[in-house]
């Protein structure tokens, strides 16, 4: 069975550091992309950062670009999402997905579409 499973969320302050993670199992790792999405209460579901096979194309949302960064370790079946400069408006629920395809849509706006497999979120409470 095909598993995701986030860890990693807890309670910062405004302008902190978090790394998320994304535990893979049940398949060959090296050969999907994972992405990151959140939403917040109220929210929709925004695509936050995907990374594909063989770091071959990575997307961020514009919202996050500069102070997130996605990274996989095939070795570890992991993919991470490090995060800073946190603010209060990227408090969400956190979760990882994984793609149908081998490679991720070129727009964050997309990256929904392409997800098969969802693993249960991880919440990050960003405090003002």
């Amino acid at each position: 069975e095909v598993q995701l499973q986030a860890s990693g969320g807890g309670l910062v302050q405004t302008g902190d550091s978090l790394r998320l993670s994304c535990a893979f199992s049940g398949d060959i790792f090296s050969d999907v992309a994972i992405g990151w999405f959140r939403q917040a209460p109220g929210k929709e579901r925004e695509g936050v950062a995907c990374i594909s096979r063989s770091v071959s194309r990575i997307t961020y949302a514009d919202s996050v670009k500069g102070r997130f960064t996605i990274s996989r370790d095939d070795a570890e079946n992991t993919v991470y999402l490090q995060m800073s400069s946190l603010q209060p408006e990227d408090t969400a629920v956190y979760s990882c997905a994984r793609d149908r395809s081998e490679y991720c849509a070129s727009s964050s706006r997309y990256l929904v579409y392409g997800m098969d497999l969802w693993g249960k979120g991880t919440q990050v409470t960003v405090s003002s």
